[in-house]
């Protein structure tokens, strides 16, 4: 692991796959090294690209997902599986360097181009004996540590849609929750910080106020609330404003994918829409005292950011997403998805790298000719998963074509 962190320990990793180029296009950040240590299937990996979009080709279960899912933790979050941090180590035989469980921790890391020159940013799983707990994330930038997983909100922004995400209109409203919370990440980096800050302090909350003598700790719980209140009403009024940009971008003239409409629901929503922040910080403030007996028993808090819903319909249908087809889900996500990469660009001058596991393989070939010629167009790096080639042969030239079987990457 160490040599993976190291600020030039990428450089002297063995298995160097593909080209070297260079792209400075404005605004455009773009993986272009990717190495990981013990990740998954992965014992060590590494594989360059040149910024064009990355094809990963080959059988089920060869480890293409988990390449996907690598880049994933690049930024703030669970990844795209939503995984616990011990859950991702590669499981091998009994060695030195590795845990009771038989798994050393797992390490990602990138070489990043970026509008403000290169950057190289790693994470990974600290190495821990504690038997009930996976260890904490650690997050390094140019080989200095950082302490918070935010920080990685600075310098990339990676959407991406899986198999598990033709689900998302049908499933609790927490996935919705932070499938809205990656596209503003794009727009405000802050906001990664916005929502840890918040959901530090509702944990602590909700194991305070459980306790017997909880009434003496009435200051800190009202800190603890008044935190509560000043970053739960920004997060829910970044959510807000960002669902209702989106919606101005998915709501043009019809094309290949339908048409979306967006909003945000929820009690600080609304209280959002009829007067100041200010006022609804006051709100949710006095919500959250009221409550302090009933969240105790309940578990959590009855009111708050973490009970608003993201709210998507289908503008040709009229009808809202979670009773349209399986299809018709499909390409409402890909629809909201490329709508996000258009603000970014048009908004912020900047790109997200796109994640697109199995995506082209269900989509007839107007809309996968489609979506094809708006990521080349848009000039944005994309890693595209599938099990066959020929899906891919319009991108020709356009991008660069990797096999992947037995957890081994190599250039096509």
């Amino acid at each position: 692991m160490n040599a993976l962190w190291g600020s030039r320990g990428l450089a002297r990793q063995e298995g160097n796959l593909g080209l070297a180029g260079h792209d400075t296009s404005p605004g455009r950040a773009s993986i272009r090294r990717l190495t990981l240590n013990d990740f998954r299937c992965y014992a060590r990996q590494r594989v360059e690209t040149d910024g064009r979009p990355v094809v990963l080709t080959g059988p089920n279960g060869a480890g293409k997902t988990n390449l996907l899912e690598a880049i994933s933790f690049l930024v703030p979050g669970r990844g795209l599986r939503g995984a616990r941090l011990d859950e991702i180590d590669r499981r091998q035989d009994a060695s030195a360097d590795c845990d009771e469980a038989g798994s050393r921790p797992w390490a990602v890391a990138a070489h990043l181009d970026t509008p403000d020159g290169p950057v190289e940013i790693g994470t990974g799983r600290e190495a821990t004996s504690a038997p009930d707990g996976p260890g904490r994330r650690l997050v390094r930038i140019d080989a200095k540590p950082v302490k918070n997983q935010a920080a990685l909100s600075e310098y990339l922004n990676v959407q991406w849609l899986t198999p598990r995400m033709d689900r998302l209109f049908t499933d609790g409203a927490s996935s919705r929750r932070r499938f809205i919370d990656r596209m503003v990440f794009g727009l405000d980096p802050a906001h990664a910080g916005r929502v840890s800050a918040y959901e530090h302090a509702l944990r602590e909350r909700s194991r305070l106020i459980k306790r017997r003598d909880a009434a003496a700790d009435g200051d800190w719980l009202a800190a603890l609330e008044d935190t509560m209140a000043e970053k739960g009403v920004a997060v829910a009024a970044a959510r807000r404003e960002a669902a209702a940009r989106l919606h101005q971008y998915c709501s043009g003239p019809p094309g290949p994918f339908p048409g979306a409409s967006l909003e945000m629901s929820g009690a600080v929503d609304e209280w959002l829409d009829q007067g100041p922040a200010l006022a609804a910080e006051d709100k949710l403030r006095e919500a959250l005292k009221a409550s302090r007996r009933t969240d105790a028993e309940a578990g959590g808090a009855a009111a708050g950011p973490h009970k608003s819903d993201l709210k998507v319909g289908h503008l040709a249908k009229g009808c809202p997403a979670e009773q349209c087809s399986t299809g018709e889900q499909k390409a409402l996500l890909i629809a909201i998805v490329l709508a996000n990469v258009r603000m970014q660009a048009a908004e912020r001058g900047s790109l997200p790298v796109l994640l697109l596991d199995e995506v082209a393989a269900h989509l007839d070939q107007a809309r996968r000719e489609a979506l094809f010629e708006e990521i080349t167009g848009l000039g944005v790096q994309a890693w595209l998963s599938g099990t066959d080639a020929a899906v891919f042969s319009p991108l020709g030239d356009g991008a660069q074509f990797f096999s992947v079987e037995n957890a081994q990457v190599r250039p096509v």
